[in-house]
């Protein structure tokens, strides 16, 4: 039996978690992410009873898989402020929640920010935030260290911060990488043709290993190669090419691996850009 080719976007989630599962369905999504609370508040919702119910049976009449949330944009588990750090590890810890309610499978955020500190306190300091959520746990959802782009005081643009993590929470935390394609760019790894990409993959295997990466946010950038500049552009019409997803949907480490679009043109583009992906994986 052919292996599915696993593409999709970030979904809106309006009116409830469930219509980002219908959402993913019309634009030929196998895989969506989603926020399954408002992103730029630190207090979220609760999921009751209805809506699990209603999630439930929009997994099942989608059959979308491999979801991901995406923590709130406020959240810093590295940070060295303490009433920020208590607020984030208790955001975290909903969103953590909300995910095993509807058992979501990946819940990916960014590292953290340094800020005043260094960038050896700050992964200190995630790693501590990661490992006092041992009691709340489950099997389900991993969680994925996302790559950052490197701007401002934000870790997490080397994969050596990557590994630092890793290394101190394995034991305890299920634990991953979700690659973002413009971030990893704009922090300097080149991925314009087949055989930088091939270099990069080498380098993330050699310093974190390939085992820990399940996903990729696929977006290409706005700003040039190691610029430090966080902007997403649409597949082919930023800084990075079409060479670079190409490879991602044909190499057989990465082509049945998810893959997120987060490109800003949202749904004017989602749907030829996901078949754009799967036609380069040799999907009519």
């Amino acid at each position: 039996m052919k292996k599915p080719l696993l593409v999709g976007a970030h979904m809106s989630a309006t009116g409830g978690v469930h219509n980002a599962l219908y959402t993913g369905q019309f634009f030929k999504a196998t895989v969506i992410q989603l926020f399954t609370t408002n992103q730029r508040r630190w207090a979220g919702n609760k999921i009751t009873k209805e809506e699990i119910a209603l999630w439930e049976k929009a997994k099942k009449e989608t059959k979308i898989t491999h979801i991901m949330s995406h923590d709130s944009y406020l959240i810093n588990l590295g940070s060295p402020k303490k009433m920020v750090l208590k607020k984030s590890i208790k955001a975290f810890s909903e969103e953590l929640i909300r995910c095993q309610l509807l058992q979501i499978d990946y819940l990916t955020f960014h590292p953290g920010s340094a800020l005043n500190s260094t960038e050896k306190e700050c992964l200190d300091t995630i790693c501590k935030s990661l490992l006092s959520l041992k009691p709340l746990i489950k099997k389900k959802p991993i969680l994925l260290l996302e790559t950052t782009a490197g701007q401002g005081s934000n870790v997490g643009y080397k994969f050596e911060h990557l590994a630092y993590i890793i290394k101190k929470v394995k034991k305890n935390i299920p634990i991953g990488v979700c690659i973002d394609t413009c971030h990893i760019f704009a922090a300097g790894y080149d991925i314009r043709t087949k055989k930088e990409f091939k270099n990069t993959l080498k380098e993330f295997d050699e310093i974190i290993g390939l085992n820990y990466l399940y996903a990729f946010h696929v977006n290409d950038s706005v700003f040039e190669l190691g610029s430090r500049r966080d902007r997403h552009a649409s597949l082919g019409m930023g800084k990075i090419g079409l060479e670079c997803f190409k490879f991602l949907m044909t190499n057989p480490k990465t082509k049945y691996i998810p893959k997120y679009l987060e490109t800003p043109l949202g749904d004017k583009y989602w749907k030829d850009e996901i078949k754009l992906l799967k036609h380069f994986g040799g999907e009519k």
